[in-house]
């Protein structure tokens, strides 16, 4: 293993692939009764809540990310705007948000395995482990078109739920339970708490900043790539929050492992295990690129000088950071193996929100320098915007906890 760089072989519809498919996963399929147990009819503006808060902080990272293509992106960019030790620190949490949000998804790929196989859940978490930590090292071209094949399947499975559940959005009361706003105080805190929870299912699209440097023409496609993930994103979220929260026996699927499985079998009569089996096939994905994105971080806070340099070694036949990808593959392990889902999920949200927060007050402090691109001056104040709308959700769940 040597010094060398990253290949360069992505384009806009791999970095898509990519971004959707670490999108679009466990914070769906597994967490969406989690997110209803919370916010109760009001769903559907926990759901767009949450989406305000990744797509205001989703147009910083367009920005900065035309400016500073580079792996490891939230470092590099909080390490221009507020310095080394702030950039150290913000890369670290984003390894914090990788290494629990890919536990996350790995837990709920074992609680699908097991209602269709009788395996122990921990035996499935290790496994799935152990075979994507083997693909990751493959090569980043090889492991995203895993990925693309994986998504494909993905999206598909949610569109099929969506339009098995499409019919109980066409009758009774459901306009006024679902979209009417929450009419106290109260009911939004409720919205607020299942927002932070329902944020999860966001993290993923800042991990596209993190591939610029295997990506051509990376000061384009990866703001391209941002935008496509969230808008595709959020439009799924949205239908099935509402078609979940439209079912007459909604709070039976809210308390179940696979809720979407349980979803499919209770629009159609038919039995969950094939929409089960696919949801388990998407989790892999997110598992995969979670894995891939923490590597990356790796490898980028090394060339920044922010880690140790033989942590950003890269093989010379595979072009992958070997030494990386196994240090995030054992995090992985641990945690998943001792800390329960619903926890990993929560500590996920609120690593990921601080990382926003600090992303977008340094877009305000790198847009305030007389060297920095007229574009980011001009937008600079948007980042003041983000930073308060990010940790006004903190807050929030830290009054519901209270």
């Amino acid at each position: 293993m040597t010094r060398q760089e990253l290949r360069r072989s992505l384009t806009l519809p791999w970095l898509v692939f990519y971004g959707v498919g670490v999108t679009v996963g466990a914070g769906i399929f597994a967490l969406i009764g989690e997110v209803f147990t919370m916010s109760g009819d009001h769903i559907v503006y926990a759901f767009l809540l949450a989406g305000l808060v990744a797509g205001i902080t989703g147009y910083s990272y367009v920005l900065l990310a035309s400016v500073y293509p580079k792996a490891a992106g939230e470092a590099v960019f909080v390490k221009f705007g507020m310095g080394t030790l702030a950039g150290r620190i913000t890369g670290y949490l984003v390894l914090v948000v990788a290494v629990t949000s890919a536990a996350v998804i790995a837990l709920a790929f074992g609680q699908y395995v097991q209602t269709i196989l009788p395996i122990p859940i921990t035996v499935s978490f290790v496994c799935i482990i152990v075979l994507l930590t083997l693909i990751a090292i493959m090569g980043v071209r090889e492991s995203v078109a895993f990925a693309a094949v994986i998504t494909i399947l993905e999206v598909g499975t949610l569109l099929l739920v969506a339009a098995t559940g499409w019919p109980a959005l066409t009758g009774g009361d459901f306009a006024q339970r679902l979209l009417i706003p929450p009419p106290s105080i109260a009911g939004w805190s409720s919205v607020a708490a299942g927002a932070f929870l329902a944020f999860f299912a966001f993290i993923g699209f800042e991990d596209i900043e993190n591939m610029a440097e295997e990506t051509k023409h990376a000061e384009r496609n990866v703001p391209h790539a941002i935008i496509l993930t969230l808008v595709i994103s959020m439009a799924l979220y949205i239908l099935l929050a509402l078609i979940f929260a439209s079912m007459p026996n909604r709070e039976a699927l809210a308390s179940s492992k696979a809720p979407i499985a349980e979803l499919f079998a209770s629009a159609t009569g038919r039995s969950s295990a094939i929409i089960a089996t696919m949801a388990a096939i998407a989790m892999i994905n997110g598992v995969l690129i979670q894995i891939i994105m923490a590597s990356r971080v790796i490898y980028g806070m090394s060339r920044e000088q922010l880690l140790p340099e033989f942590l950003g070694r890269v093989h010379v036949a595979r072009q992958t950071p070997v030494i990386a990808t196994l240090l995030v593959s054992g995090a992985v392990l641990f945690l998943g193996l001792a800390v329960p889902l619903r926890e990993l999920a929560e500590l996920t949200s609120l690593a990921m929100l601080l990382v926003f927060a600090a992303v977008n007050l340094s877009l305000y402090l790198i847009g305030r320098s007389p060297a920095a691109t007229a574009r980011l001056r001009r937008w600079r104040l948007w980042g003041i915007i983000g930073m308060a709308i990010a940790l006004a959700l903190v807050a929030a769940q830290i009054v519901a906890q209270d």
